[in-house]
């Protein structure tokens, strides 16, 4: 596998070095546009990171839309996220960026394209880029890197989960390390560095719950869970953006009644991938992710500069 994730690295910097030297091209839409991505192939809490900076920019009364891949929908092209819609349609992700910010959610493949429809349908406000670190199609006027504590260990794909180098931090204005995420180690040259702190909402209760997911990385679900107390009678997990189906609710059922669960906890995202199941699997409670980032208020002070200046240097 070494010689595979080799290949790959190479591919990448053959590819990042065709854009860096223009030979490929960016498209340009005429808000500005905030990234929010990763090195690694999910669990990296780009999602959380994108709901936390859509409230501050709320607080702000910043007008803005976030613009999506909408990874896993069964459709295609551009579409505007109903949030009262289905994860088939518009992705798991998206619809549960638009039901907790109440903003404009657009997803497409061709991310250009899908601010196209949002600056058509919204005007030409800021655009928040959801995992837009290798999407670079798409220029952006402020790049932010969510950096978790195993990225320094890690390799490239597929030996590894890192989607790119640790090299490729350099087109990054801001680092955001995770929980005790370190710069050690990281090639870091000037970047604004922040710092978040990622946690679950855990419920008061002391009866035993069925806790499952399909996320990224589930078995830190449910050791947060086990930290803040809760009594976990079984766990079961599920691929990453899984759709549930009849059999894996009968199954959860089951599992519950024989284990003597009081009900059953899941992610917010497997909420909406559970679809017309949420009311047949009762009792069920959702566990937010909070997110705080340090120094907040600077933090978005510096972005919104950095990107008024990028701007009236482009006019």
């Amino acid at each position: 596998m070494n010689w595979l994730s080799a290949l790959y690295g190479a591919v990448i910097r053959v590819r990042n070095e065709l854009y860096d030297r223009r030979i490929l091209t960016t498209n340009v839409l005429k808000g500005p546009v905030v990234s929010v991505g990763s090195l690694t192939v999910g669990g990296s809490g780009k999602t959380p990171f994108v709901i936390l900076m859509g409230h501050l920019l709320k607080q702000r009364g910043i007008a803005f839309d976030v613009l999506s891949r909408g990874y896993r929908r069964e459709t295609r092209g551009v579409a505007i996220v109903d949030p009262s819609g289905s994860a088939r349609d518009f992705g798991d992700e998206p619809l549960l960026i638009a039901s907790k910010l109440g903003v404009p959610v657009v997803v497409g493949e061709d991310r250009y394209r899908a601010g196209e429809t949002a600056e058509a349908s919204f005007g030409p406000q800021l655009h928040l880029l959801d995992d837009g670190f290798q999407h670079r199609r798409l220029a952006r006027d402020f790049e932010i890197v969510l950096v978790a504590t195993t990225d320094t260990r890690d390799s490239v794909l597929p030996a590894g989960r890192l989607r790119e180098p640790l090299s490729s931090l350099s087109r990054a204005d801001a680092v955001v390390l995770t929980n005790e995420a370190s710069p050690a180690g990281l090639p870091l040259e000037g970047q604004i560095v922040w710092r978040v702190r990622r946690g679950i909402l855990a419920p008061e209760r002391l009866e035993p719950y069925l806790a499952f997911c399909g996320i990224a990385r589930p078995e830190n679900f449910f050791t947060q869970l086990r930290e803040a107390g809760v009594v976990l009678a079984a766990t079961r997990s599920f691929p990453d953006h899984h759709r549930y189906t009849d059999v894996d609710i009968r199954n959860l059922r089951r599992l519950c009644q024989h284990a003597g669960a009081a009900g059953f906890l899941t992610t917010e995202k497997d909420v909406m991938n559970l679809g017309a199941h949420l009311q047949t699997l009762q009792p069920l409670q959702a566990v937010p992710v909070g997110m705080h980032l340090e120094n907040a208020e600077f933090a978005v002070d510096t972005m919104l500069a950095a990107i008024a200046e990028r701007k009236q240097r482009a006019t």
